[in-house]
Order: structure tokens, then sequence, then C-alpha cells
């Protein structure tokens, strides 16, 4: 016979089960609106673009820093593109911008627009999962101090509490 729970006896948040114990419920890949917990690269650059401009929801460690390190290599590549194009004067001592540089400068400028948003729109899907707002996001605003304290947040661990910034599909 089991015995009735009372109030007090119920599990801390702490105690529920880990996120990654939740996406077992899942075969495969989890829905768009939650989070892959352990998401492999190739899933993670996807999932980033199909949740385009979706700011509701989480995203995991995995899914945060995989396109932290796809973005921090393209940006590597195309400074690269920019800097190879740019011609030495030995008048001045100065590099002109070549052709290469100009193109390198053009492609810079067109990813940087293109990720703005979904990048912006993945930090806020980062810090839900810590079950932080949202806004926080504006940190970084402030000069340095405001960059770090984002970017403690987003490698913080994922907290359970942040399940209230869900939204199911077809709910």
């Amino acid at each position: 016979m089991s015995q009735p729970q009372y109030p007090s006896q119920q599990p801390y948040p702490s105690e529920q089960p880990n996120p990654a114990q939740q996406q077992s419920a899942w075969q495969g890949e989890p829905p768009l609106w939650a989070p892959y917990y352990g998401a492999p690269f190739p899933v993670a650059v996807k999932r980033f673009f199909k949740k385009y401009a979706t700011f509701s929801g989480r995203a995991s460690r995995s899914e945060y820093w995989w396109w932290t390190l796809v973005s921090v290599v393209v940006s590597i590549i195309l400074n690269i593109v920019i800097n190879a194009g740019s011609t030495g004067s030995s008048l001045s001592g100065t590099a002109t911008p070549g052709p290469g540089a100009i193109f390198g400068t053009i492609l810079i400028v067109i990813w940087g627009l293109a990720t703005l948003v979904p990048s912006l729109a993945l930090t806020v899907r980062r810090l839900h999962d810590g079950n932080f707002s949202g806004w926080l996001l504006l940190l970084v605003l402030v000069p340095f101090l405001g960059a770090l304290a984002v970017l403690v947040f987003t490698i913080l661990p994922s907290n359970p509490a942040g399940q209230r910034f869900d939204q199911p599909a077809g709910h």
C-alpha cells in the first residue's frame, strides 16, 4: 500500500528529472519548440536556421556553442580574406584595400546581417534554458562587464525551471 505524498514531501525543483532525461521521451531529434540536449554539430546548425527569428523557447548549451563555433570560424575566414586582399603601400606604410578586401568586406557585412537576428534569438533561448529572462541580453550594452555577464549566463547549465519558457506547438 502506498502512502500519500504531502506537499512537504514533493521533490524540490533541483530534484526533478534532468532535462537530458526528458529528451529520452522523444525518439530521435526533439521537436523544434524543445531544446536538444547533446545536439550534434550539423543538427545544431540546422536548428539555428530553422528557428531563425524564434525568441521563445529554450536552446541547449550544445545548440548554442556549436553555432558560436561556426560563427567564429566563418568570421575568422572572412577576416583572412579581407587581410589577404589588402596591399601594402611602401610610401605611407599602411595597407590599402584591394579587390579581395572589398569583396571580403561585402561578404562579412552580408554574413553579419544574415545572422544577426537568429544569433540574438539563439542567445535569448539559451538564457531561457538557464531560467533567465531574455531581456538580460541587453546587458551587452554595458561595456565589457555586460558581455562578460551574458557569457557567464550562457555557460551555466540548464535549469529545469526554465521549462516555463517552453511553448509546445499546437497549444
